[in-house]
């Protein structure tokens, strides 16, 4: 059986599902569950099993048990996460680059290598590709802003999981700064996407005729966000 390890106190307990190795488990509780879930994240392999709030915390986790098998499965078939580190491979706009030591605690991009000290290399690399991912999405969002005849507010960034870009009704564009390890054309067509919708904030065929306009055929890019968008996540800058 799973076994506790902590807890909040609104909605989430996480256990541990005990073996070779352990397997950390997330209990989420939620108002709209009709019945016990269980998803294994491509992204991270996270396992969260969601269930009504009626139902007790011990028949989802012997749900967890009993499930098992079929969680092992599907973690041993997600590829692994790769470590930021010197020695590593690291896509840069859908280009592998490999992480060699320099001198010095700057981060230079070349071509097919990323220099980087070695201490705190992770954490360097990533404040390095987050100011190029906004330096890039910024020109893509102004360039196709300029064709749509319209403005937006502001451009922010942040680490997103279920979402590679946002457009609010006050016109403030999110965008996931991991675009800056997919192909240049994926990250050119998430931000037409999200531009626009400064026109149109829905996903009707107007909408996507606007993308079509501003950007082009986008099958290919959207497919490959669809395909491979997930493998974006395997990378951890967190030492």
């Amino acid at each position: 059986m799973p076994k506790a390890i902590g807890q909040r106190a609104d909605r989430v307990i996480t256990h541990v599902l005990q073996g070779q190795p352990d397997v950390p488990i997330v209990l989420r509780r939620s108002a709209r569950a009709r019945r016990i879930t269980l998803r294994v994240s491509q992204l991270d392999g996270r396992v969260t099993v969601t269930l009504p709030r009626a139902v007790p915390a011990h028949e989802a986790l012997a749900f967890a048990a009993d499930k098992e098998p079929w969680i092992r499965k599907h973690l041993a078939a997600r590829a692994e996460d790769v470590a930021v580190r010197i020695g590593a491979f690291v896509p840069v706009e859908g280009v592998l680059h490999e992480l060699v030591a320099g001198a010095g605690r700057g981060v230079r991009i070349k071509t097919g290598v990323i220099v980087a000290p070695e201490q705190g290399t992770g954490a360097r690399v990533q404040a390095v590709l987050k100011a190029q991912a906004r330096e890039r999405l910024a020109t893509a969002c102004d360039h196709y802003a300029r064709r749509l005849g319209r403005s937006y507010a502001a451009i922010s960034l942040r680490d997103t999981r279920s979402r590679w870009g946002s457009c609010s009704s006050a016109g403030r564009l999110m965008f996931s700064w991991r675009l800056i390890l997919a192909p240049p054309d994926v990250l050119q067509y998430v931000a037409a996407h999200e531009v626009a919708h400064l026109a149109q904030m829905n996903h009707s065929p107007a909408f996507w005729a606007e993308v079509t306009r501003l950007f082009g055929p986008y099958d290919t890019q959207r497919q490959w966000l669809r395909t491979k968008g997930a493998a974006l996540h395997r990378f951890r800058f967190d030492g």
